[in-house]
């Protein structure tokens, strides 16, 4: 028998649980205020999501409301309440978007290839058509169940002749009645669950490439309802497709077009027995690894890769190295407290920071034109800065220079306030010199600190696309390759191949982004793994 046994008395109980204080109004209010929000924005992007069968974004959006009202509309699962936000934060803005694009990356997603197989059937057959004599001519309204941009989008017609009023999708035609539609001017004006576009909308979504673009609604024996102008007119296509077959075939000339994947191997197109195509509509498709094969195997990109990943490796080294050691340095001697004026030293130090990136790097790209720049005027020179690979690279690491060393001299001058002054003090009373004591005792402690943060920014410059499009756009270029520039690191030279070579091609750029994720990620673990030897230090 214990202590307690023997102290309790029989007619004792088990002992009282304690209770918890009851939650302040301010807490209850701020909850319920918090759990509605949840609530209503559920509900309000609830129809959008249905009716553009975006499934999965809305099973997620779900069950992510769902968590957040089951951990924080009860008073237990504390630990849950602290977790839960960064955990979902982490999930929906960090994995989610690398998920999402390592999915579009295999995909030819991109111009010419941005709607699905069934809606550029759709356009083949309709762009085919020709209109019918004495065809049926209608009042035409588009509608959308969701936003002017996304649709989905139906037409809205009205026989001029016998006012019957339709509704007209890219698979059906259905007849209306009197109760369903408003009818106003020989043209539908509302309709239920459905928001009527205006004339300057329609047109938004009318060019190449755009929703409207090709839209035709069936009308039954091979016949069509097509846009012409602001009315929609009965067209007849001799094209009819065979679903069981997937095939296209001509009636009128008895040609047989099958799907076949062009030489290129990023996208299809439907051709004869000879190769000929029936038209240059393509649609979006997986085609698996594809887009890293080409990563690796197309020799624009595999010619000049090793020399533009030295420079892209030697330009991240020099902006880190040259920014820390500057910021190191002035942190170093203002952080004297001898010096006078040391707070206005340190504000003035950090104002390149407080400048937009974007607008600095505009400014610097004057400063080293070669006629009125600032550079050779003021050194009296007549360089050609960025008309020279050499120069340009110099031009490049100096301007990166300009912007970097405020944030590397804020982060320094905080490391070394935190290094406590007694083992200084020891130092110098052991004999040991001002270089001694910094090369001994300072240093090595400060990198316990900013090592992180220079792995951190050599990712971020391994990566600095804005430093190199806004200041050289990767120039100087060569005549013998106009592709690869003289300034280009990888994430610009993999841009402008993806970007600028007559069309977006979306899936290989998220081919070359997973790539460079990969090898930024391995390159910093390396990184990581060097600096170990620093717990030995703190």
């Amino acid at each position: 028998m214990t202590i307690t046994d023997k102290l309790r008395t029989p007619t004792d109980g088990p002992p009282a649980r304690r209770r918890r204080p009851p939650a302040s109004t301010g807490v209850y209010v701020v909850k319920v205020v918090g759990l509605t929000l949840i609530a209503a924005t559920l509900v309000s992007v609830l129809p959008t999501v249905v009716a553009t069968g975006q499934w999965g974004f809305l099973a997620v959006f779900v069950a992510v409301a769902a968590l957040l009202v089951a951990v924080y509309s009860t008073r237990r699962a504390v630990p849950a309440k602290y977790l839960v936000p960064g955990v979902t934060m982490l999930l929906l803005f960090l994995v989610y978007p690398i998920m999402l694009t390592f999915q579009l990356s295999t995909t030819n997603y991109g111009d010419g290839t941005r709607s699905s197989r069934s809606e550029a059937i759709t356009r083949i057959v309709g762009t085919s058509a020709v209109q019918v004599p004495g065809g049926a001519v209608y009042s035409l309204v588009v509608g959308t169940q969701g936003t002017p941009t996304a649709g989905p989008f139906a037409f809205f017609l009205v026989d001029t002749q016998t006012d019957q009023v339709f509704r007209g999708t890219q698979t059906e035609l259905t007849e209306l009645g009197p109760s369903e539609v408003t009818v106003a001017d020989g043209t539908v004006a509302a309709a239920d669950g459905w928001t009527m576009l205006t004339r300057q909308q329609v047109n938004a979504i009318s060019g190449a490439d755009q929703p409207l673009d090709g839209f035709t609604v069936p009308a039954g024996d091979n016949a069509v309802i097509k846009v012409q102008g602001f009315q929609a007119i009965t067209m007849r296509t001799p094209l009819v497709y065979d679903k069981k077959a997937d095939t296209i075939t001509n009636t009128d000339t008895g040609a047989v077009y099958h799907p076949e994947r062009s030489s290129s191997g990023d996208r299809s197109f439907f051709v004869d027995a000879d190769g000929n195509r029936l038209s240059n509509q393509s649609w979006g498709e997986n085609v698996g690894a594809f887009n890293y094969e080409r990563i690796f195997t197309d020799s624009r990109i595999t010619g000049p890769f090793l020399s533009i990943f030295l420079w892209t490796v030697v330009f991240a080294t020099a902006s880190v190295g040259l920014t820390f050691f500057l910021g190191l340095g002035l942190a170093v001697v203002l952080n004297d407290p001898r010096l006078r004026f040391q707070r206005f030293y340190r504000s003035a130090l950090v104002l390149p920071y407080a400048i937009p990136g974007f607008i600095s790097l505009m400014v610097w790209s004057g400063f080293w034109n070669q006629r009125f720049g600032l550079v050779n005027q003021m050194l009296g020179l007549d360089v050609n800065w960025l008309g020279q690979t050499w120069s340009a690279r110099v031009a490049v690491i100096l301007t990166n220079l300009w912007m970097g060393f405020p944030y590397m001299f804020l982060v320094c001058t905080g490391a070394l306030q935190s290094i406590p002054s007694e083992l200084k003090e020891a130092a110098a009373i052991d004999g040991a010199s001002g270089f001694t004591q910094f090369r001994k005792i300072t240093f090595p402690l400060l990198l316990v600190s900013v090592a992180p943060l220079l792995v951190a920014a050599f990712a971020f410059n391994f990566n600095n696309f804005n430093a190199i499009q806004l200041l050289t756009r990767g120039g100087p270029f060569s005549s013998d390759n106009p592709t690869a520039g003289g300034t280009d690191i990888l994430i610009s030279y993999t841009y402008r191949l993806a970007f600028g070579t007559g069309g977006q091609q979306i899936g290989f750029a998220s081919a070359v982004s997973v790539v460079l994720f990969v090898l930024t990620g391995a390159i910093a673990a390396v990184q990581f793994r060097a600096t170990r030897f620093l717990e030995d230090v703190n």
